[in-house]
């Protein structure tokens, strides 16, 4: 049975974020326990999490997809995401920060900030989601607070502040000082369930008070009030002190520092505190800004608010092998109830709602409408995908999209029987609709079945849904580089398609200019004066930039960071048509191409490796002899780090050579940086294998 429901002040929506093996799905599976949603613990790494609802996640012991829950703690109603940690699925953390309210950051404490906690930081940054800091698995062999806190400030901001302290360390620690109180709270029972505060030992008592004097310090920065008591030497209320620190991690201008460890049952409850004392409501985040679909200059707004017209947001689809496909919803604004229809301004279609469902992990609670400020899983849905808009039909928004990054790995696949084929292009549509990091095409030439990720993990995951989910088998070719195409230099294009057969003949007569854009892949200007390309034949120039952008030039590869600008040309009264002017400027579009100095992009990777020091010199060479720049290098507790940029090129197999390397005992984390240009001697090896020498010679001359 549904708990009534609760006032929008007292609403959380937070999201779980951290690199991989931090302990969010633990932690997560701890707040259900908590807050009375299960009455078992289940663990990661017995395959058993409630939130790892897909059976790789419960092999592999990690979340692929961001899977959501809703709990109450002392009378909030906190909707809960819990991200993947793995850089391949880091579109899933994406997409679920752009809908949360709030995030909780986890640590793990022995290592301290890594190479996907500055991803996932830097994604919350980029959509202003305000983040409360946990540093976990303080229980843990190595675990090392201070240095986790010293991490904090060097890598990802200057703006946190400790207001928890561990009392002691790895196998000692027990309890957790809360530095508003200047109490210590212990945890006892079957998995500490109890909370119990104490007089904090006597060897703390001064850096206890050191560190709050610090952490009211800081806080004294934002707030006037305290900083006058402050300077005063007045005693400084619990509740001002809380009311200053929620006020400025809901502005990002702080982020609390709390510590624990989830799977030694100790931190939980605190943690929900503070989730629920600093992280924002609905209210908080204000009103949610989009634009009028018929005129895009003109910006609307939506209230978090139950009497405005509805605005909402779909920003994931799942399958359910029970009930179909599941379609998350963020509600902004409104109300939504089942049966509803919505229109999705991107499409112009109008969607029936059908079922609505609070989801509880891998279980769900059918509820009979949905408010402002709240997320559920909607059933029905038709045409509406990730990212899409939906809105009141009679006052439609059309709330900012979202982009995708393009993927950078791409292997071949075929079915293994006539059976598999049939199945396979059904189940890769809709695994492409799930996951939009997850593109698949045919290969012109081969008549291949290409799949395209974001690592070769994520592949890998997407082959074996591919035989699980779906029941189709199929054969796989090795894994191959994503390489893109761009130019260097501005130049300009011309051709003339005339074609004049026994009737109505072609004509199509394109100069166009191509420039290089930096922040977009693709952009198209059109700078035709005077009617001498119709207007109507203008969508069609587009369309075969596209095309061509598409199947590139130089090697075959996907053009990107180019502006297309059509600026002159001709027209006939009987024989233009649009087919004439997407030939011409194709034409006209490799003839600007080979002149503007092309080039082959391929994508570079950020890797990060934590080794033993004795192999350090091992590890650095052999990142040298992967065309590897070493950025820096540095220690982390009894390790070191080396942090360098490599191309993805030369990194397969890089596991099992750092393993041979180091005996097993050094680990490395990668993620897409950029794409740069191939060294010249490799670009033409490219090239020779791709289309060979003779036909650029030939492109050259057309």
């Amino acid at each position: 049975m549904a708990e009534e429901r609760k006032p929008l002040e007292k609403v959380r929506n937070i999201g779980i974020m951290a690199h991989i093996d931090a302990g969010k799905t633990t932690t997560t599976e701890r707040v259900l326990f908590y807050t009375g949603k299960k009455h078992k613990i289940w663990e990661v790494h017995d395959g058993a999490a409630e939130m790892d609802r897909m059976e790789q996640e419960k092999e592999r012991g990690i979340t692929i997809t961001s899977a959501a829950t809703t709990c109450f703690w002392n009378g909030h109603h906190i909707n809960i995401i819990d991200t993947p940690g793995h850089v391949d699925f880091t579109i899933e953390v994406e997409r679920s920060l752009r809908v949360l309210d709030g995030a909780v950051a986890l640590l793990d404490s022995s290592q301290g900030v890594e190479p996907q906690t500055e991803t996932v930081w830097r994604q919350a940054d980029k959509y202003g989601v305000p983040r409360i800091i946990f540093v976990n698995k303080m229980d843990k062999l190595g675990a090392d607070f201070y240095m986790s806190v010293d991490s904090i400030k060097s890598r990802i901001t200057d703006k946190w502040v400790v207001t928890q302290l561990p009392v002691w360390q790895a196998d000692e620690f027990k309890s957790v000082i809360d530095l508003l109180t200047m109490k210590m709270y212990t945890f006892s029972w079957d998995k500490g369930i109890e909370v119990h505060s104490e007089e904090m030992p006597a060897d703390m008592l001064e850096k206890a008070k050191t560190y709050r004097e610090e952490m009211i310090d800081k806080i004294s920065l934002f707030d006037d009030e305290l900083a006058e008591k402050f300077l005063a030497g007045e005693e400084i209320s619990i509740d001002l002190i809380k009311k200053a620190i929620r006020e400025w991690t809901i502005h990002n201008n702080l982020y609390p520092i709390l510590c624990g460890s989830a799977l030694g049952n100790k931190w939980v409850q605190l943690m929900l505190d503070a989730v629920v004392d600093y992280l924002p409501c609905p209210l908080d985040r204000g009103s949610m800004k989009g634009v009028d679909p018929d005129d895009e200059t003109k910006i609307l707004e939506r209230k978090p608010n139950d009497s405005e017209p509805v605005a909402a947001i779909a920003f994931k689809i799942a399958t359910d092998p029970f009930v179909g496909t599941l379609t998350f919803v963020r509600v902004y604004s409104g109300v939504i109830k089942s049966g509803d229809a919505l229109l999705n301004p991107l499409t112009r279609q109008k969607e029936r709602v059908g079922r609505l469902l609070l989801m509880h992990a891998n279980k769900r609670e059918e509820i009979a409408e949905i408010h402002a400020g709240h997320i559920c899983a909607f059933l029905g849905l038709k045409d509406t995908r990730t990212w899409h808009t939906l809105c009141d039909i009679k006052e439609p928004i059309l709330l900012e999209k979202m982009t995708f990054p393009e993927p950078v790995i791409d292997i071949a696949i075929e079915p293994k029987s006539k059976g598999d084929q049939e199945r396979m292009g059904i189940a890769l549509s809709k695994l492409a609709y799930e996951d939009p990091s997850f593109k698949y095409y045919t290969d012109p030439e081969s008549n291949q079945t290409i799949i395209a990720g974001m690592g070769e993990l994520h592949l890998e995951i997407i082959i074996d849904r591919l035989k699980r989910e779906h029941k189709v088998e199929v054969n796989t070719g090795k894994p191959q580089v994503a390489y893109r195409e761009t130019i260097t230099q501005t130049a300009n294009g011309e051709w003339l398609f005339k074609r004049q057969t026994g009737g109505r003949g072609q004509y199509g007569h394109v100069l166009l200019k191509l420039d290089r854009v930096e922040d977009k892949n693709y952009e198209f200007v059109d700078e035709v004066t005077g009617g001498k390309i119709p207007k109507e034949f203008i969508p069609a120039i587009d369309k075969g930039a596209k095309e061509t952008i598409a199947q590139g030039v130089l090697a075959w590869f996907p053009i990107i960071n180019v502006r297309v600008s059509p600026y002159d040309g001709s027209y006939h009264d009987v024989d233009s048509s649009e087919i004439a002017f997407k030939i011409a400027t194709y034409k006209a579009f490799k003839d600007a191409f080979m002149k503007a100095s092309p080039v082959i992009l391929e994508p570079i990777m950020d890797v990060e490796v934590v080794t033993p020091e004795d192999y350090v010199g091992d590890v650095m060479g052999d990142l040298s002899s992967r065309r590897g720049m070493i950025q820096w290098q540095d220690k982390r507790g009894n390790a070191a780090v080396v942090k360098c940029k490599v191309p993805l090129s030369e990194m397969f197999g890089y596991a099992t050579d750092l393993r041979s390397n180091t005996q097993w005992r050094a680990a490395y984390s990668m993620h897409f940086a950029s794409y740069e240009r191939v060294p010249e001697n490799i670009a033409k090896k490219i090239i020779d294998e791709r289309v060979g020498a003779g036909k650029i010679k030939a492109m050259d001359v057309e």
